[in-house]
């Protein structure tokens, strides 16, 4: 019989996630903790290597630095590899924002690549998910800017949420 221990952050509630970034935010070296707890969670997003800067109800800032882990045979950063960060950015965004009580998978993202993708990336998150009472979707959107400010690609992230059943 084969077991899988849980996921650090599945059920984590809303409150237990914003709760932990509440501990580990203020400082360079808690949110590198954070960042790594998130990677232990969700080992796919992890292998990006990407660092939460900042997390708040329905708001998310995560970065990327540019290194040839994430790069296309151009040199700039993967189209896949951007839409991983803004998965998470987007996904941290909706889950910090939900109640205790809803599950939630992402059913659909959308992306536009606007320019090459080089340098340290930000992705900024943004959600503000419904009352929950039946299954429902939701939106929620990332956009991701090189370090001089332009956009390099802006997603939205199509979320389904329901109630947990006990």
């Amino acid at each position: 019989m084969t077991t899988t221990s849980p996921s650090i952050f599945e059920p984590m509630s809303p409150d237990r996630l914003l709760a932990l970034w509440g501990r580990l935010g203020g400082s360079a070296v808690g949110r590198w903790l954070f960042s790594q707890a998130v990677r232990l969670a969700v080992p796919y997003t992890g292998a990006l290597g990407a660092r939460v800067l900042s997390l708040a109800p329905g708001r998310a800032v995560v970065t990327l630095r540019d290194r040839r882990g994430v790069r296309n045979h151009l040199g700039s950063v993967h189209a896949i590899a951007l839409a991983n960060l803004a998965e998470m950015a987007s996904g941290l965004a909706m889950v910090s924002a939900l109640p205790p009580g809803v599950r939630s998978i992402v059913t659909r993202i959308e992306i536009d690549y606007q320019k090459k993708a080089r340098g340290t990336l930000t992705a900024t998150g943004s959600a503000a998910p419904p009352t929950v009472t039946e299954p429902v979707t939701s939106l929620a959107r990332a956009e991701i800017r090189d370090a001089a400010g332009g956009v390099v690609a802006a997603a939205q992230v199509t979320w389904q949420l329901a109630p947990r059943t006990p």
